[in-house]
């Protein structure tokens, strides 16, 4: 058959953009991309980077107060909600033609448009036009959802939400203790606004390491975020003096927004995926191998639409992968094992490998862990601790999970990572030399285990 192109590739984010550029760009492939809202995705729109502009932002309010222990003197400081959002939305601009000049530089062809999958080799546009390609790509990411059996969900924000708003509220119930509800409990907090956080479970961030769950729980209560677990909205109306939220508390109070960071869905919706024999997984991902193949041979997906490791980093692999391996005669898989994560809360929290639950049930373990107050925050009268946790095989002594929650821990993780991907043992981190005085040297002084399991 004769196609129109080599690959279309369905949606503009960071999959795939990178699956586009390389196999247009590297490996000479005809290629096309669809994306119906904005380049870049949600990562550079509505994500990763909006949201990490967002915590500088945040983390400038306490640097007043600490600077004058540290003998400066500073007027009065504001934050100016208006200032920032107009440079926000610039550097997001500018990212997203960025984005677009990469793709036209590398010979993609670019619709503006939403597009659905016709056949196993069809894409259909909006306008109706049918386009015909060897492979094609689905790279339509996750979005956010408020559950539609709640009394008032209408009401409620997501997290796309708040980089769209014109005003900073007074005070937000944020409901969720994932990263995003973490994360976004922390930015609103240090820019001023009076924040309640709601997590039905008992601990926040479910699945990442229960000792530094609760250290980090503590610490975000201390910054002056209400947060309450074991608590969840039954009902919401809107009300005089904002949204009225009844809890399973009692805790039962009307706030300036709601906003609903319980968790992502894959899009997958009415792309016409199930009616050409693409299978899809309990909560709509799309299923995939090794190599990003779906149930149908000439359909392929990466990133947050088939729900393996969601994050934009794993997302680029993916797609990079799967363009090297159809069009660069290179077959290769991209590598989902020991991903290093960060958490942009204050302070941050930075993970690679297991947690101590998941090693007791594999390994016989030994687990090193500090927490004291840094010099920086403790010269500054501040209360807040430090805490560094390594977890090591106890027969191999290989370190099979380092945990971070400090200033900066997601560069301090990036570092880490590269030592635990490469099966250091307890011993290479002991024969390294500490920087001294720093908070990670820790990681290479701590002598003793504080228990065994």
């Amino acid at each position: 058959m004769t196609f129109d192109y080599d690959l279309f590739v369905i949606g503009g984010g960071s999959g795939g953009v990178r699956a586009a550029r390389v196999a247009a760009g590297e490996h000479g492939a005809k290629v096309a991309l669809a994306e119906e809202y904005r380049m870049g995705g949600t990562c550079v729109i509505r994500g990763c980077v909006p949201k990490k502009l967002m915590v500088f932002a945040s983390g400038y309010s306490r640097m007043g107060a600490d600077a004058r222990e540290y003998g400066w003197e500073f007027g009065d400081a504001t934050f100016s909600w208006d200032r920032f959002r107009l440079k926000l939305r610039a550097e997001l601009d500018r990212l997203e033609g960025a984005y677009r000049r990469t793709l036209s530089n590398a010979g993609v062809e670019v619709f503006d448009s939403r597009a659905t999958v016709a056949g196993p080799h069809e894409v259909r546009l909006a306008d109706g036009t049918i386009k015909s390609a060897k492979h094609i790509l689905i790279a339509t990411g996750g979005s956010p959802f408020v559950p539609e059996t709640l009394d008032g969900h209408e009401l409620a924000w997501v997290s796309n939400d708040i980089f769209l708003m014109e005003a900073l509220p007074k005070s937000v119930l944020i409901v969720g203790g994932g990263y995003i509800a973490c994360e976004f409990a922390c930015i609103l907090n240090g820019l001023g606004v009076e924040v309640t956080q709601f997590y039905r479970g008992a601990q926040i961030l479910r699945g990442f390491d229960g000792e530094s769950r609760g250290h980090l729980a503590e610490l975000i209560r201390d910054s002056g975020v209400d947060l309450h677990v074991g608590a969840d909205v039954v009902k919401m109306k809107q009300g005089d003096d904002g949204i009225q939220v009844t809890s399973t508390t009692g805790h039962d109070q009307s706030y300036d927004r709601v906003i609903y960071a319980t968790g992502r869905n894959p899009n997958t919706d009415d792309l016409g995926l199930e009616e050409v024999g693409v299978t899809l997984g309990r909560r709509g991902q799309i299923e995939v191998d090794a190599y990003s193949q779906t149930s149908v041979p000439s359909i392929f997906a990466v990133g947050d639409v088939t729900d393996r490791i969601n994050l934009t980093p794993v997302a680029i692999r993916e797609g990079h992968a799967f363009a090297d391996t159809m069009f660069g005669g290179q077959k290769r898989k991209a590598d989902h094992d020991l991903v290093p994560a960060a958490i942009f809360t204050q302070p941050e929290y930075g993970s690679v490998g297991l947690t101590e639950e998941d090693a007791r049930e594999e390994y016989k373990i030994e687990v090193y862990c500090t927490s004291f107050r840094p010099m920086q925050e403790a010269f500054a009268g501040r209360e807040g601790k430090v805490l560094l946790k390594l977890i090591i095989d106890a027969g191999t002594r290989r370190v099979l999970g380092c945990h971070i929650i400090a200033p900066n821990a997601g560069e301090l993780i990036q570092l880490a990572g590269i030592a635990v991907k490469n099966g250091l043992t307890k011993e290479d981190f002991d024969r390294t030399v500490a920087v001294h005085p720093t908070v990670s040297e820790e990681l290479v002084t701590m002598a003793q285990p504080v228990r065994t399991a």
